[in-house]
């Protein structure tokens, strides 16, 4: 039986939010339904809204979410009504060649469990199907998500805190500790300093680095990076970023990490290597955009340039582990979420988002 709730939903592109009812089906086997509490604000979102990013309407954003388990459907192990709940992108099918290597975001069958079934999971009103982004759709009441895209936490997270583990917290820690593997006594410098950019910051730290550089163009934000674990911050208005980060390290980072999602950062990153070194983007470059790297450095320094995809994550282990580190304060994630509102000025959310002032911004949902 189908649920009526509240939800924010695109409906044109550009555009902004709408505050409007949907049905949201009963779960069908491997399903899980979730009561929302919270839900982060990410940019991904922010691009579909603002057109950066192509996406088809009527859609609902949203993936960063913690709730409760309201109902499962049949076959689902692990979860049962009264868990609270963080959901992830990276669902995976745990069969197919990728996931059997240990690389389950890059599942195969990632899109079919995010989206195939034979009703819609939400539907408006009007009768049309509403799309949720990634098969989850977080920014309603309810969701619906493949039993695959959750992972189970302990009551005691803070819910503004447990609402970004399965994204920014997960990408940033992720791309540090999986895709790039850095190691003792490296250096390390970060471009785009919001809730992934933070937490590869404390990544780099917790891996052991022992230079971690901050950049952006935010001077606040600078600040900040400081008291999390940056031994150094470069400001990208006042200069040369490149020669400003290579001066610090003695000819360049052993690893150079991009949060922005521009080809200009993401050639700045590389640029800012020495022989050797890896540059990482977690940012969602637009397909518009070039990546300028001089050939030569390929060769005859070795340098590297990579993407990670949500940090190569393992969540089901990863985010539990992130909970604990931040309970014994070896991490600060509570301190990552700068600003919240409710689903009704979900908008007004957005544009803090866009603002670049906050580091992360989250909304409320389940009134908690």
């Amino acid at each position: 039986m189908s649920r009526r709730i509240k939800a924010a939903v695109l409906n044109t592109a550009p555009g902004r939010l709408e505050i409007e009812e949907l049905l949201v089906d009963a779960p069908v086997a491997g399903e899980v339904l979730v009561r929302v509490d919270h839900a982060g604000l990410c940019h991904s979102d922010l691009h579909e809204i603002d057109g950066t990013f192509e996406t088809a309407v009527p859609i609902l954003l949203g993936h960063e979410v913690v709730g409760e388990v309201v109902e499962v459907g049949s076959g689902v192990t692990g979860f049962a009504p009264g868990d609270r709940v963080v959901t992830c992108l990276s669902m995976s099918c745990g069969s197919c060649s990728y996931c059997l290597e240990g690389r389950q975001t890059l599942c195969v069958n990632r899109g079919r469990l995010a989206q195939e079934r034979e009703r819609p999971r939400f539907t408006n009103l009007r009768g049309e199907a509403v799309r949720p982004t990634a098969g989850i759709g977080g920014f309603a009441e309810m969701t619906l998500v493949h039993q695959s895209a959750l992972v189970v936490i302990p009551d005691d997270v803070r819910p503004a805190t447990a609402s970004i583990l399965g994204c920014a917290v997960t990408t940033g820690m992720g791309a540090v500790l999986h895709s790039a593997r850095v190691r003792t006594g490296q250096s390390v410098a970060v471009i785009g300093l919001g809730g992934v950019g933070f937490a590869a910051l404390q990544a780099a730290r917790l891996a052991g680095a022992v230079r971690v550089i901050g950049i952006d163009v935010v001077p606040e934000k600078l600040e900040q990076a400081l008291e999390f674990g940056a031994t150094d911050v470069v400001n990208a208005r006042e200069g040369d970023a490149v020669a400003a980060v290579r001066k610090l390290s003695a000819g360049g980072v052993d690893h150079a990490f991009e949060a922005v999602g521009a080809g200009a950062t993401a050639s700045q990153a590389f640029a800012m290597l020495r022989p050797g070194g890896t540059a990482t983007v977690m940012g969602m470059i637009p397909d518009s955009h070039q990546i300028d790297i001089r050939g030569s450095e390929l060769f005859l320094e070795e340098k590297r340039l990579q993407g990670s995809f949500l940090g190569s994550n393992h969540f089901k282990v990863d985010i539990p582990m992130y909970a604990e580190f931040n309970r014994l304060g070896v991490l600060r994630l509570d301190d990552l979420v700068t600003a919240a509102f409710d689903l009704e000025t979900i908008n007004e959310g957005f544009d803090a988002l866009a603002s670049g002032h906050e580091i992360r911004v989250v909304a409320r949902i389940g009134g908690h």
